[in-house]
């Protein structure tokens, strides 16, 4: 898979998981601990994102990573 592509499938299934748990961008990234604008630019496939922070962002969403990482099923 492209480079481009994985990242705005990661984008988009973050964006979905977190309208789910009807959090904003700004409450995601407070409880991840990390900056709204990296959330965004995290949704927005602009930023290549570490493992520790997909582990953070998943704590945030109260999910696996392994859930978090299913953007290939079709959800």
């Amino acid at each position: 898979m492209e480079n481009r592509a994985i990242l705005a499938k990661f984008g988009q299934r973050v964006r979905l998981l977190r309208k789910e748990k009807s959090l904003s961008q700004e409450e995601l990234s407070f409880k991840a601990n990390l900056h709204r604008t990296y959330i965004g630019m995290i949704e927005r496939a602009e930023k290549n994102i570490t493992l520790i922070n997909i582990e953070k962002i998943a704590n945030a969403l109260d999910t696996s990573i392994d859930h978090l990482l299913k953007f290939d099923s079709g959800e």
